[in-house]
C-alpha cells in the first residue's frame, strides 16, 4: 500500500481459541451484519460449526471475489478440535490466526481486525509467553503505548492500568503513564471515533478523590498534574473525579470518554451497563482492532447457546472506525498510512 492508497473496508475477523465458543460468535457475527470480511480459521472447524449449528454449507467459496460479503481464510489446526476440551497442540495455531490478519494488514487487504477470545492459560502451557491480545499485537506492530477502551452501554472507558494486581496500581499510576494514556486518547477519539474536540473525565484513585490528600495523594501529585499538562497540550481534560461518581449518567453525559485508574474502577460500570453488548477497543495501534467483552467460555463450546451480541458489535465498530478513519484522512488530504 501506498500512502496515497486507501485501505479497503474490509476486516479480518479471527475466530480465537479453537475448543472455545471463537469460532461460533466469529461465524454467527459474520453472517449476521453487512460488514464484508474474512473469516480467519481452520476451513474444517468453520464447516463443522456451520453444521452444528444448522447453517447450509458450503457458506462462501474460499476463493470468492475481492467484494465478497464472507470469505473464509484457511489456517490448519494442529490436531482436531474438541468443543470444550482445550489442547495445548493447538495453542501456536491461535497465534497463527493473529499472525495472519497482521499479514494481511501489511499487505493492504484489511482496513481492521476484530477479534473472538483466546484462552490465555493454555497457550502458556504450551511454553509461549503471551499475556493477551493487546500486547501481542502491540509488540508486533512496535505500538509504544496502548489504551484499552470499552464501548457499550452510551459509555467509553479508557483504563490507565489494565491486568495488574490491585496493590500493584498505585505504584503504576505515574505521569508518563497518564501522559501517554491522555495522549493515545486525544487521537483516537479524534482520528478514529470522529470527535473534533474530545472531552476526557479522568478518575480520581482514591475514595473521594483522595479527599484533599487526607485518602491518599496520587490526586494531589500525579493525577491533578497530568489533567493539567493535559490541557495544556491542547487536551479537554478534566477532573480527577471521584470513582464512585464520575460514572453518574449526569457527569458521564458531558464527556466523551472517562479514563479510569484501574480494571475494575471502570469496568465493572461499563459490564453492568452493556454485557453482551460491549466491545473492547485497542488504541494507540497503527490498524484499529476490536474484540468482544467476554472469554472463550468453555462450558458453552458447541452447544450453540452463545450470545454473539458482543462480537457483532465489535465487527460493525471495526468497520464504522475504519470508515471513519478513511473520511477524516480523505478531508485532510492525506491517504491512508503506508503498512508497517
Amino acid at each position: 500500500m501506498t500512502a496515497e492508497s486507501p485501505r479497503p473496508a474490509r476486516v479480518a475477523l479471527t475466530t480465537g481459541e479453537p475448543a472455545g465458543i471463537g469460532p461460533e460468535v466469529a461465524l454467527r457475527a459474520a453472517l449476521a451484519g453487512d460488514t464484508a470480511c474474512d473469516l480467519i480459521g481452520d476451513a474444517g472447524l468453520i464447516e463443522s460449526t456451520a453444521r452444528r449449528l444448522g447453517l447450509a454449507w458450503p457458506l462462501v467459496a474460499s476463493a470468492g471475489g475481492e467484494q465478497a460479503h464472507l470469505r473464509i481464510v484457511h489456517v490448519p489446526l494442529a490436531v482436531p478440535a474438541e468443543p470444550g476440551r482445550l489442547d495445548v497442540r493447538n495453542a501456536p495455531y491461535v497465534l497463527q490466526l493473529l499472525d495472519a490478519a497482521l499479514a494481511g494488514w501489511r499487505q493492504g487487504r484489511y482496513a481492521a481486525l476484530a477479534t473472538a477470545p483466546v484462552h490465555k492459560a493454555v497457550i502458556n502451557d504450551a511454553g509461549i509467553a503471551f499475556t493477551g491480545h493487546t500486547e501481542y499485537l502491540a509488540q508486533a506492530t512496535a505500538s509504544p503505548h496502548v489504551v484499552m477502551l470499552l464501548v457499550g452501554g452510551g459509555l467509553r472507558v479508557a483504563l490507565a492500568t489494565t491486568h495488574l494486581p490491585l496493590a500493584a496500581v498505585p505504584g503504576a499510576i505515574t505521569r508518563p503513564l497518564l501522559d501517554a494514556c491522555l495522549d493515545v486518547l486525544q487521537q483516537d477519539l479524534r482520528g478514529r471515533f470522529g470527535i473534533a474536540t474530545p472531552r476526557i473525565a479522568v478518575a480520581g484513585l482514591n475514595p473521594h478523590a483522595g479527599e484533599g490528600g487526607y485518602l491518599g495523594r496520587e490526586e494531589i501529585d500525579v493525577i491533578a498534574p497530568a489533567v493539567i499538562a493535559a490541557r495544556a497540550r491542547g487536551i479537554e481534560a478534566s477532573g480527577p473525579w471521584p470513582g464512585d461518581t464520575v460514572f453518574l449518567s449526569h457527569n458521564a453525559m458531558h464527556a466523551d470518554a472517562i479514563l479510569a485508574m484501574y480494571h475494575d474502577q471502570g469496568l465493572a460500570t461499563l459490564k453492568f451497563a452493556s454485557f453482551g453488548q460491549g466491545v473492547n477497543v485497542t488504541l494507540g495501534m497503527p490498524f484499529i482492532r476490536s474484540s468482544a467483552d467476554h472469554g472463550t467460555a468453555l462450558d458453552l463450546a458447541g452447544k450453540g447457546q452463545a450470545d454473539a451480541g458482543s462480537m457483532l458489535e465489535a465487527l460493525k465498530l471495526a468497520a464504522s472506525l475504519a470508515r471513519n478513519e478513511a473520511a477524516i484522512r480523505q478531508r485532510a488530504g492525506a491517504g491512508a498510512p503506508a503498512a508497517q
